[in-house]
């Protein structure tokens, strides 16, 4: 009788794995070879494509909740060899300042040779479809069925060699149609603002060049919006110039003169974090990206406090409570959203404090550091303490006995809608970023004025601001704390 209950037991177990539609070894290893057929890649070691597209700035778009900024790709050309795991890309790009002005022709080249080991630079090979298939075939694969809408898809599933921060090897999903062709790869990556951060790529309206099938249009997704889009022409398999396609140029000697060969330079060292007293209890930090810490009577207020990195974040509180000691942290103004402003966050949530920022990057905040990070476990995920982050609308004053710091937001900037500022009305010194540069002293008045120094200054003197001391997050060049009438200078005014 126990014998037969554990028949039983097996073959429910049977059932339920069928049922779920998760299938191993052979079934998986069938499925693979046959969509490798059905795309002709069964002999294709290489191939070669080209078209049209775009690139998106992943984490500087203009409103928090927004697609990412898009910089068209011309002539875009790719070249990939798997047996190598090497990739190179190249074309032509358009685009336009958010300052204002024309849009500016650059160069977009993207190299991946095997030593660039780390996933998030490989995925881009081995989530192509050919890459995805290959992929699978050497790492073991398991294959269930699944639907998306109406549409029934087996997705396929493989690890990679590779290994994320925390150990753990990447997981890579193919969803397979009907057709036996690659409809979409999904990966994750670690990113400081999305945690596990989801890589989708789209592939659809396949072509066939005798046998050999590609996707006429590819769409990459991360953070839930675009981040490369292709629309392409034609894809050649085993190009038999692939080692070509795949090799730089090498670079021109100049014009008129004898080529001589480049000397090596080592990389500056970065300067130990210091700090400069601007007043009484209030410091910059500075940096590559200068912060601020302001002391109240019982606690201490940071400007920037998650600028670039957690590193970077660390730093700036352990500074804040070196100069200011035996303090809690108890607020960081977020001046916007953009990733190198933001990165460090998950530091400021470790450490207890709230993060204070415009109410259109609220919800996007609250979302995006509340999401899974195990991939790269940080301070906050390892303190297992959750975002605090405040809004503000159109102003905000935090006062006591001891302080007063007024928060504005910036109206009117093309740069980013949730853009806030402060302003220490006692001291006269107000705190910004992204809006002005000092410009070259032989070109001293920009021609077109700069977008954001124009709406810069017409939110000082929209608030009624009177500065006499303004501490720019980037360093100015030469490095110094500017006035308005530098502000002024730059547009041509004196008044």
């Amino acid at each position: 009788m126990f014998k037969k209950n554990i028949s039983v037991t097996a073959c429910f177990v049977l059932m339920f794995l069928m049922s779920a539609g998760t299938v191993i070894g052979q079934d998986a290893k069938s499925l693979v070879q046959a969509a490798s057929k059905a795309m002709g890649i069964e002999n294709v070691n290489s191939v070669m494509f080209y078209g049209s597209g775009a690139n998106f700035n992943l984490g500087q778009s203009n409103r928090a909740n927004g697609p990412w900024p898009r910089t068209n790709l011309n002539d875009y050309t790719r070249a990939i060899d798997f047996s190598q795991s090497a990739s190179r890309a190249t074309a032509v790009t358009w685009s336009a300042p958010v300052t204002g002005g024309a849009a500016a022709r650059g160069a977009f080249t993207q190299n991946i040779t095997a030593e660039n080991v780390t996933w998030a630079q490989q995925l881009e090979i081995w989530i192509t479809p050919w890459g995805f298939l290959k992929g699978a075939a050497a790492n073991g694969a398991t294959v269930k069925d699944d639907s998306l809408g109406l549409k029934k898809y087996k997705v396929v599933t493989w690890k990679t060699t590779q290994k994320s921060p925390s150990g753990k090897p990447y997981t890579v999903e193919g969803f397979i149609n009907s057709d036996n062709l690659v409809d979409r790869v999904n990966t994750w990556i670690e990113n400081p603002i999305f945690g596990d951060m989801l890589v989708q790529t789209l592939y659809t309206d396949y072509r066939d060049n005798n046998g050999f099938k590609f996707p006429a249009s590819i769409e990459q997704k991360r953070g839930g919006w675009a981040t490369f889009e292709a629309q392409i022409l034609w894809a050649n398999p085993n190009p038999a110039n692939i080692q070509q396609l795949l090799t730089p140029p090498a670079p021109q000697p100049a014009t008129g003169g004898t080529a001589v060969a480049a000397v090596p330079v080592a990389a500056p060292t970065a300067p130990a974090v210091k700090s400069e007293k601007l007043a009484d209890g209030v410091y910059r930090i500075n940096g590559a990206y200068n912060a601020m810490a302001i002391e109240f009577k019982d606690y201490i207020v940071l400007f920037e406090g998650g600028a670039q990195s957690e590193t970077r974040a660390q730093e700036i509180i352990a500074e804040a409570k070196r100069v200011i000691p035996n303090k809690p942290i108890r607020y960081s103004i977020l001046t916007h959203h953009h990733f190198d402003h933001s990165s460090g966050l998950p530091a400021i949530v470790a450490e207890g404090a709230t993060i204070i920022t415009h109410d259109v990057n609220k919800s996007f905040l609250e979302k995006a550091l509340s999401a899974r990070r195990t991939l790269a476990p940080d301070s906050m995920s390892e303190s297992r303490k959750k975002p605090k982050i405040e809004a503000v609308t159109e102003k905000r004053v935090l006062e006591d006995e001891m302080r007063t710091v007024e928060i504005h937001h910036v109206v009117g900037l093309p740069h980013a809608d949730g853009m806030l500022m402060i302003y220490l009305p006692k001291e006269k010194i107000l705190a910004y970023a992204d809006m002005f540069n000092l410009p070259p002293a032989s070109d001293p008045v920009p021609n077109p004025p700069v977008v954001g120094t124009i709406v810069f200054l017409e939110n000082i003197e929209r608030l009624k601001l009177e500065p006499e001391r303004i501490m720019s997050v980037h360093s100015l060049n030469p490095d110094r704390l500017a006035t308005r009438a530098d502000i002024l200078k730059s547009l041509g005014r004196t008044d």
